[in-house]
């Protein structure tokens, strides 16, 4: 089963986000009381699978949940984040609706895994999503895909 992993803010841009472990993820917003967060645009919520985290860590990367300023960490066992298509839409816990809107991003500066390990996933890997309805997420919640 895919599960949320880590529930992740940040105060300020450009720095790692912390694993709170619950959140509020609010309509066509973002995640309540991340740096990030917006009202519109595509890019309200950013996801990561363990998988790529997994594998930075192998090549030396000290990396964790929220490392890659991502919102929510996936245990990514049934699909691959990064290989949904823009459309897709997914339920996470008890009726939040997101849909992706992006996969991969442009990386401006290299960010401080770059710089450690020659490489980053998030730029390939990690994707983003708007919110359709929001709520309360929490690490175990699932993350199932809308037929």
């Amino acid at each position: 089963m895919t599960k949320i992993v880590g529930v992740c803010v940040s105060e300020k841009k450009g720095e790692k986000k912390n694993n709170i472990g619950v959140g509020v993820l609010k309509d066509d917003f973002g995640i309540v009381g991340d740096a990030h967060s917006c009202a519109g645009g595509h890019r309200q919520l950013s996801m990561l699978g363990t998988s790529s985290i997994d594998k930075m860590a192998k090549l030396g990367a000290d990396v964790r949940s929220g490392s890659f300023a991502e919102n929510l960490t996936v245990k990514d066992d049934d699909f691959k984040l990064y290989d949904l298509v823009i459309g897709t839409k997914m339920h996470i816990g008890d009726g939040i609706l997101v849909e992706v809107t992006q996969v991969g991003k442009e990386c401006h500066d290299r960010c401080a895994i770059f710089k450690q390990v020659g490489t980053c996933v998030m730029p390939v890997e990690g994707i983003f999503v708007r919110i359709l309805k929001g709520g309360m997420v929490k690490t175990g919640d699932d993350v199932t895909l809308v037929p």
